[in-house]
């Protein structure tokens, strides 16, 4: 079988800015340790791998693959994968497009917008939240002061599939200078917190936005995502938790992507129904590059 492929910018609003992603199709007799090698030469955060027709359910099935190891669950690898599934895969599919993960069924839905575009939106998996840890350990891993973290929230591990911490941040000045040490982060990891760090500032670089945040994560060493899907989704569950707007209801515009030079937007909805919460993260999709594995 050959494997054509697709490079596409999620939570982008125009081309090379949003979080790049590398699409494998006709992925059916590519076994997984290959996939970890394909993965690991493209070496964006994420690779996905599909396989050629439905599955009984009427999902497709994916697979996520960072360049170290394989993931349950990852947001701009569900938008861009259910993009080229209607784009490329199967034009006549459905809305929404399924995608069957590690983590379960994922439905993918598109929404024209006012002013003509298309945003992608999944609805996240549960998301459950975890233990707390201390500002003066999160503060030294991160490189900042224990100042630097809004108290008014706590720091939180939350998960869905995969874990990351939340830590809020007060502005843009203590954003900027957060970085991810991992010797510093240690004895974190020691008490099982994982090396994935989000945080967010209500502070932000457009007055239209609401928050800005960055992410970390360790793959072959520290690397920071322009664009981060789940971890919209964890922090729309940690929002919800404690009250952060005061009510569950949202319409978020993210921002994220500035200190690594690609710009991005994510949108997140939440809601409660009948007392359980609903979180959707949504973004636009844009083509960049296709091509065939050799």
């Amino acid at each position: 079988m050959t494997h054509p492929f697709h490079i596409v910018d999620v939570f982008a609003e125009q081309v090379y800015a949003g979080n790049p992603l590398a699409v494998v199709t006709d992925a059916d007799d590519i076994t997984s340790e290959t996939m970890q090698r394909i993965a690991a030469e493209i070496n964006y955060s994420e690779t996905t791998f599909i396989h050629t027709r439905p599955e009984a359910d009427g999902g497709y099935r994916v697979r996520i693959f960072t360049p170290a190891r394989e993931i349950a669950f990852a947001g701009h690898p569900i938008l861009g994968t259910a993009w080229v599934i209607r784009q490329h895969v199967a034009a006549s599919a459905a809305d929404p497009v399924r995608l069957n993960l590690a983590v379960g069924q994922v439905p993918v839905s598109f929404e024209k917008m006012e002013n003509g575009s298309e945003t992608a939106w999944f609805l996240a998996p549960p998301v459950t939240p975890g233990a707390h840890c201390t500002r003066e350990a999160m503060a030294s891993a991160l490189g900042i002061s224990p100042d630097d973290i809004d108290p008014a929230s706590p720091i939180q591990q939350m998960t869905a599939g995969v874990s990351a911490m939340i830590v809020p941040v007060h502005g843009l000045d203590a954003l900027r200078r957060c970085m991810l040490n991992l010797d510093a982060y240690a004895p974190l990891l020691a008490q099982g917190f994982p090396p994935l760090i989000y945080l967010f500032s209500r502070e932000t670089h457009q007055p239209h936005n609401d928050l800005c945040v960055r992410f970390f994560f360790e793959a072959h060493g520290v690397r920071e995502d322009p664009a981060t899907g789940n971890g919209a989704a964890f922090l729309g569950a940690y929002l919800m938790e404690h009250g952060v707007f005061g009510k569950t209801d949202l319409s978020l515009r993210i921002e994220q992507g500035y200190e690594v030079r690609r710009p991005s937007l994510i949108l997140l909805r939440s809601r409660e129904v009948n007392g359980a919460r609903e979180i959707f993260v949504g973004g636009g999709v844009v083509a960049t590059l296709r091509g065939e594995l050799l």
